[in-house]
């Protein structure tokens, strides 16, 4: 790993021994509010972005900090993201985390005039650090990743269906459902792009994709040789505002699924 790994590793797991692991399973009363419907913030989110963002702007006093809880405060924190930038989601999954079930992790990214250069995801469960640098591969505990499909007919989807309208639903269950084997979402971003990576699922399938959420893993599931890609074709910008987005083992599982999706009327 590089030095700046190094660096940005340490940094995620003193968080997590810190703040975050503590208070698994035993979060108090008063530790866990609702910012808006279905979207949680805990004591944890908000320790964990005050530490990182400290942290990051020492280690590169010039680069702006942009994280989920500043941005929710203040959404004037946005106009950063098309300049270099750290971005933080200090607890992806927060609402497993506040349950005490699932899958959660710290994810970073940096990011340099609209497109992520880097990024890192932190499993404070299993120790399990990923990392990926434009241009120079993905990698899980310092261990270069090549992605891998299933393998099996029909593909495996993971349809992250809470943020879509209505009518998508309806698509969905209509056109797209009868055509792939469903995958169980597991309610994380930190966990599915590394599931796809590694070949338990083929497919995912997002609709709300904030940079917190997505800079790091579209980042790592591109430089493993998979293909994240808006519903378009076009790359993933952090700083576009724009929905939907595929992630995919290989570039004809996209293809494929992007295909259908057009001639259904989803998009």
């Amino acid at each position: 790993m590089s030095a700046l790994d190094d660096e940005i590793l340490g940094l995620m797991r003193f968080a997590a021994e810190r703040s975050i692991m503590p208070r698994w399973r035993n979060l108090a009363d008063g530790e866990v509010e609702e910012k808006a419907k279905d979207d949680l913030v805990t004591i944890a989110d908000r320790e964990t972005e005050e530490f990182l963002t400290e942290a990051l702007t020492r280690l590169q006093p010039d680069v702006a900090v942009v994280g989920e809880e500043a941005a929710h405060e203040d959404p004037s924190v946005m106009e950063r993201l098309s300049d270099p930038c750290w971005i933080i989601d200090p607890i992806d999954g927060t609402s497993n985390f506040a349950s005490g079930k699932g899958h959660f992790a710290i994810m970073i990214a940096l990011a340099d005039a609209g497109e992520a250069v880097a990024g890192w995801i932190y499993d404070p469960q299993r120790d399990r650090f990923l990392s990926a640098r434009k241009d120079a591969g993905a990698f899980v505990n310092g261990d270069r990743i090549t992605v891998n499909s299933t393998g099996e007919t029909p593909p495996s989807l993971s349809a992250m269906r809470r943020f879509m309208s209505d009518r998508q639903r309806e698509i969905f269950a209509r056109d797209i459902d009868p055509v792939y084997r469903a995958a169980s979402a597991p309610g994380c971003a930190a966990e599915e792009y590394p599931l796809v990576a590694i070949g338990d699922h083929d497919l995912a399938i997002y609709e709300r994709t904030l940079p917190w959420d997505h800079a790091a893993g579209c980042l790592f599931l591109n430089e493993a040789g998979g293909t994240c890609l808006r519903l378009d074709g076009s790359p993933y910008r952090v700083d576009d505002g724009r929905k939907g987005m595929i992630a995919a083992a290989s570039r004809h599982l996209f293809d494929d699924l992007a295909a259908r999706l057009s001639a259904s009327g989803y998009a």
